[in-house]
């Protein structure tokens, strides 16, 4: 493994943040604040990942994902900084992904997340 894969959803009322070693490996999950409060927060979560497990981050931002707008500042902050060896963020089309139902208990399931990384993300 070379790289970590990590997914990011964000949803109406939070964003969802996967990361995984590999298909069959997830490291951490993440229920946080729709928006992040800081226009450097999404950079730094991703690279502290990078730093943490000394390995780059590729990264999905769900495009199509409930809450998301071309002005949130993750959109902002995905698209204007690019990361250099630590981490790259790329687009992707979540509509097959997408779970179905609108708020998780606890953590609840990340399956259909982990399978959008898998999928894309991995390529």
């Amino acid at each position: 493994m070379d790289s970590i894969w990590m997914g990011i959803a964000p949803g109406s009322l939070t964003t969802r943040v996967v990361a995984m070693a590999g298909p069959g490996e997830t490291i951490l999950k993440a229920q946080l604040a729709t928006e992040p409060k800081h226009p450097r927060a999404l950079a730094t979560l991703l690279e502290a990942i990078a730093l943490w497990q000394g390995q780059p981050v590729r990264a999905a931002l769900c495009a199509d994902a409930w809450g998301l707008s071309c002005d949130s500042n993750l959109c902002r902050e995905a698209f204007l900084d690019h990361g250099g060896a630590l981490y790259s963020v790329a687009w992707v089309h979540a509509g097959a992904h997408r779970r179905r139902r609108p708020r998780l208990d606890g953590l609840g399931s990340f399956r259909d997340l982990e399978r959008l990384v898998i999928s894309e993300v991995a390529r």
